[in-house]
């Protein structure tokens, strides 16, 4: 196919920049299997899919399963190492919960990611697509560019005193400085901790404090639908309280009037321009610390998952390379937020591992109107796509018109992350915006297993919606009932990971103890996901939500996202978040608080629809006591919705009693929330 190549000289990084613009290509439909219920691959897909078939899937898999250690010790030959000096592939203290990959094995990540791609002819390649929140605000960064921008700021950071195992807070905004960032710590041996760009000052001093940052990076400001956010202000607060951090550099993005502390404060362009263009990559060891993230524990206090050098990009690369089924000249597209575990695995890490073409957004789906998505992926020709199921039904909710002004014949693969995805939104996803030809890989994962671990191979099997079908190679799951004994085939219980594998994290920083009481203690040998699922007659696996998302009613244990599922489908249902309640006679009754589609009102008509809509669907012990139509519902700034306070709002709790609410990107929904309460 050939490809329009555009030169041009982006002012905001004052470099030449490199666009390719290709023509769309139709693709053949994906014609659904209706005595199933299934959507095989096409063909002309399948030609050019990692995995071609379930049997080649099969073969692989029970290889891993046979000898696991064997298995990854072969991944990992698809990285580059310095030296493989492990003696054990993999060691494992079952008592301590203390486990190894390839340890003594040295390598270094921002080599795997840039140099290594640069020396095998991707030097001008474009490795980043950075599309800003105004159209005009571009800047791509091939290969070889990325890495001389990375080997510079690696050494603003050596000369700030940084070095191998210290740690750097960075608090950035969606923009080129927060992947050159991590690149450059891992390239010098140095911990990353990011912090979500939405954050409140707690929230940020938490973990700033928690790790105790030596360096923070962070900007003026940023961007969000037009506004200017200010970040800088924050990072200032948090730096009034005691910290560990010794010095701030600080990106010059909307050019706002900040306060800067002379010698802690600095610009990055300033510091940018005054160290050595060169920066050779620190030998680090399999095990070394490559980042810290921060996830929230069920008491609320933040949790510093730790994840290690080789392990993690071992997961990272493999299942980038299985899931995503990338091909040489594609654009891939992932919208999450590099604040977040997915936006680490799969924009940055596992895609540059790759020698892939990613493109990083800083807008939001809306602004400056409903169709911003598309008009990217138009204007970058995107041939893989992945989201998150509740943009998906914000998206939905707006009407299907905005999606049709696009040409998107480009694509060739959607996915999904963060949530299970109903059969309802899998479908409508398919069909409108996959143009009826592109399979849809619903990915199941955590911030603690570091990479995926369980999802359709999107080239090997005939997909059912809303399953997330199959565990990778080398990740064996299981669902077990209370007495740790197997669910039989469609009984749903809790899913385990039987083993530890190289992606998923060492331990919770400066809290072991923790660590194994939330995830190894329940049933030793086994991790403890805290999601629910089920295992069809297929050996399909079909995830749940969170086990803390069940409700019991009569003794009858109930997955909200099930219930939830169950309303979406209904067409006059945007969303739906479902809680417990406390009930006399059934312990738990079903609250649920819904959102409608443009041209449906609420009225006890709907409400009485609704309820045998779902008694239709999931069966009558689902049946709602409650159903509260609402305009909005409270969620982060990711687009999380926040169950923990949807829980208090329907157990009848005033707004003082609902806990921290700075992280809402709305907080203005929990007055309307409690005032509509039933």
């Amino acid at each position: 196919m050939k490809c329009t190549c555009i030169i041009y000289w982006n002012v905001s990084s004052r470099v030449w920049s490199i666009a390719l613009f290709r023509p769309s290509n139709k693709g053949e439909l994906m014609t659904p299997d209706n005595s199933k219920g299934r959507y095989p691959p096409s063909d002309e897909y399948r030609r050019t899919a990692f995995l071609k078939s379930a049997d080649e899937y099969k073969k692989i898999y029970a290889e891993s399963m046979k000898d696991p250690v064997k298995y990854w010790e072969k991944q990992a030959d698809l990285i580059d190492w310095y030296s493989k000096g492990w003696k054990d592939a993999f060691t494992w203290n079952k008592k301590t919960n203390e486990f190894t990959w390839f340890k003594g094995g040295k390598l270094n990540v921002s080599y795997n990611c840039l140099d290594r791609h640069v020396r095998n002819g991707l030097k001008n390649t474009a490795a980043i697509i950075f599309q800003g929140e105004e159209d005009n605000d571009v800047r791509i960064y091939t290969y070889g560019h990325l890495l001389s921008e990375v080997e510079r700021f690696a050494n603003v950071l050596k000369k700030r005193g940084v070095g191998k195992g210290d740690r750097v807070a960075v608090y950035l905004p969606m923009i080129p400085e927060l992947p050159i960032t991590l690149l450059a710590c891992a390239r010098i041996g140095a911990i990353h901790s990011v912090v979500f760009a939405g954050f409140s000052s707690e929230a940020i001093y938490n973990r700033v404090a928690d790790c105790s940052a030596k360096v923070m990076v962070t900007s003026d400001g940023s961007y969000r639908a037009g506004k200017k956010i200010d970040m800088k202000g924050k990072v200032n607060e948090v730096l009034e309280k005691e910290t560990a951090v010794e010095s701030v550099i600080v990106v010059r993005r909307t050019g706002a009037d900040v306060v800067m502390e002379r010698g802690r404060d600095f610009w990055w362009h300033d510091e940018m321009v005054k160290v050595p263009a060169k920066c050779e990559p620190e030998v680090m060891d399999a095990e070394d610390p490559l980042f810290l993230l921060y996830t929230s524990g069920t008491t609320g206090k933040p949790k510093g998952m730790l994840h290690t050098n080789g392990g993690y990009l071992v997961g990272a690369y493999s299942s980038y390379r299985y899931v995503f089924n990338y091909n040489p000249g594609q654009v891939y597209w992932c919208t999450a937020d590099i604040g977040w575990i997915t936006g680490h695995t799969y924009i940055l890490y596992g895609p540059l591992s790759f020698g892939a073409t990613t493109l990083m957004f800083e807008g939001v789906p809306s602004y400056p109107e409903n169709d911003r998505f598309w008009q990217v992926a138009e204007k970058w020709g995107v041939d893989i796509f992945y989201t998150a199921p509740t943009a998906l039904r914000m998206i939905r909710k707006t009407g299907d018109e905005w999606i049709k002004k696009h040409d998107l014949s480009s694509l060739k693969m959607l996915a999904s992350v963060g949530e299970p995805i109903d059969a309802d939104v899998w479908k409508w996803y398919h069909s409108v915006i996959g143009g009826g030809r592109c399979p849809i890989s619903d990915t199941w994962w955590q911030t603690e297993t570091g990479s995926i671990m369980i999802a359709p191979m999107t080239g090997a099997f005939d997909l059912k919606p809303g399953s997330a079908m199959k565990p990778l190679p080398g990740i064996e799951a299981g669902v077990f009932k209370e007495d740790k004994t197997p669910c039989g085939t469609g009984e749903s219980g809790n899913l385990y990971l039987n083993r530890p594998f190289p992606s998923l994290a060492r331990t919770i920083w400066n809290d072991h103890a923790k660590f194994v009481e939330t995830y190894w203690s329940a049933f030793p040998g086994h991790y403890l996901t805290g999601d629910g699922a089920r295992v069809d007659e297929d050996g399909d696996f079909w995830l749940l939500g969170r086990v803390d998302d069940v409700i019991s009613v009569a003794g009858h244990r109930i997955g909200a996202a099930e219930i939830e599922a169950a309303l979406i489908s209904h067409p006059a249902v945007a969303e739906a978040a479902v809680v417990p309640v406390p009930d006399e006679i059934k312990g738990e009754a079903i609250y649920t608080f819904v959102t409608l589609k443009d041209g449906f009102t609420d009225s006890e008509e709907l409400k009485k629809a609704l309820v045998n809509h779902v008694r239709n669907v999931v069966g009558p012990i689902a049946t709602p006591k409650t159903i509260q139509i609402t305009g909005g519902l409270p969620k982060t700034r990711s687009g999380k919705i926040v169950r923990r306070i949807l829980r208090k709002i329907a157990g009848g709790s005033r707004s003082d009693e609902l806990g921290d609410t700075t992280t809402l990107i709305d907080p203005a929904v929990i007055d309307a929330l409690i005032k509509g309460r039933n």
